[in-house]
């Protein structure tokens, strides 16, 4: 058979072998047996070499989606108490205690609140603002008009409500855009102001429940004086009202108060009853901006409001002035023919459909009655530009 040849002619010895020839063959059988040897060992540690390599990876993949894990717990727990969430991820190693690191954290986003993300940048502790100045220091607004560089600002987070954090976070970005852009404006007062006339600007020409849209003129006209006492160039603000105009701010879609959307946006809506003399007139009224189809206006700036026995109608409570009685109260109404005229109310008695959207109307109107110092901070500094012409 031919396996019994092969063993005969490598494994015995012919017999009229020398002594020398034998020693050769018995060399080679030896050097035979011990790269056999060798191949074994070698397979034996690229085995073990192998199973080494499984382990390092799955113990890699094992840390990698422990890592992966331990930052989606970090961005909930952010979304939920942001300062709770940079603590966690601190401990954990997963970002360094530093303002560049946790500014690169939020800019990126990923699975972040960006309501949560503007609350956390507007914080006025020393810390927060270093945090938000290395945020905007991520922004390149070089070589970009104003309106261009409130887009790229503005989708990055959502403007809070808060008077004292917008003004800490427009002028962050107001002496970003200046660093980048030098020489555009004579101030950060004035780029600062600009921002706040061109979002204001967005919600007039884009929010379906305002009317009266402003023309370029109006924009321009609005704007006289602001740069240092000076008007800024007509061109510019044309460019900058087409730019608007042509294609509003796109916000970034999140739950929460936002600057952009709060201007014309009421916060409760529905009918009521207005007391006047003897008769009850069914009217809308808006108690804070521009409702879809308004009848009249009361500016709730320094009112007060308070629950009221009518013995004509149940459900009733009254605007009045506390710090001015017998004055009449601020307001508006459009008569039939379309006129609109001054109110001559000391006090505006209304009634309510029933107790619970009386308690409801309280509590939303006593909500907007808190004055906003965020206005009066933005008038100051306008007066504070138009001082120095």
């Amino acid at each position: 058979m031919l396996f019994h040849f092969l063993y005969s002619l490598y494994f015995t010895v012919p017999e009229d072998l020398s002594l020398e020839e034998r020693d050769e063959l018995s060399n080679i059988r030896r050097r035979k047996k011990e790269l056999l040897d060798d191949i074994e060992r070698l397979k034996f540690e690229i085995a073990e070499v192998m199973t080494e390599i499984e382990q390092l990876t799955c113990v890699g993949e094992s840390k990698t989606t422990q890592r992966n894990k331990q930052i989606a717990m970090g961005r909930k727990k952010f979304n939920m108490d942001p300062k709770k969430g940079i603590q966690f991820l601190l401990e954990n190693d997963l970002l360094q205690n530093t303002p560049e690191d946790i500014a690169q954290f939020l800019y990126k986003g990923e699975g972040l609140n960006k309501t949560v993300i503007g609350d956390y940048l507007g914080e006025r502790d020393d810390f927060n603002i270093k945090v938000l100045q290395a945020f905007v220091e991520l922004h390149e607004f070089a070589d970009l008009n104003l309106v261009q560089a409130l887009r790229q600002f503005l989708w990055s987070f959502r403007l809070p409500g808060e008077a004292q954090k917008i003004d800490r976070m427009m002028e962050a970005f107001a002496s970003r855009y200046c660093q980048c852009n030098p020489g555009v404006f004579q101030s950060t007062d004035t780029c600062y102001v600009l921002s706040f006339a061109i979002i204001m600007l967005n919600t007039s020409l884009h929010n379906p429940n305002v009317r009266d849209k402003p023309p370029v003129e109006r924009f321009i006209s609005m704007n006289r004086g602001i740069n240092e006492g000076g008007d800024l160039p007509e061109e510019l603000l044309r460019n900058l009202y087409d730019s608007i105009k042509s294609e509003p701010f796109k916000i970034p879609e999140d739950d929460g108060n936002d600057l952009t959307h709060t201007f014309f946006n009421p916060d409760r809506e529905g009918w009521l009853l207005k007391l006047v003399a003897l008769s009850l007139i069914e009217l809308t009224w808006l108690f804070c901006c521009l409702d879809k189809e308004p009848r009249g206006i009361i500016p709730l700036e320094n009112l007060s409001i308070r629950e009221v026995e009518e013995p004509r109608k149940p459900n009733c409570f009254e605007l009045y002035n506390p710090n001015h009685k017998g004055q009449v109260i601020k307001a508006c109404k459009t008569e039939a023919d379309g006129r609109v005229v001054e109110g001559n109310h000391v006090v505006y008695r209304i009634s309510a459909p029933t107790q619970e959207e009386k308690e409801e109307w309280i509590k939303s109107i006593k909500a907007s009655i808190s004055r906003d110092p965020f206005y009066d901070m933005l008038a100051t500094r306008k007066r504070r530009i138009a001082n120095k012409k």
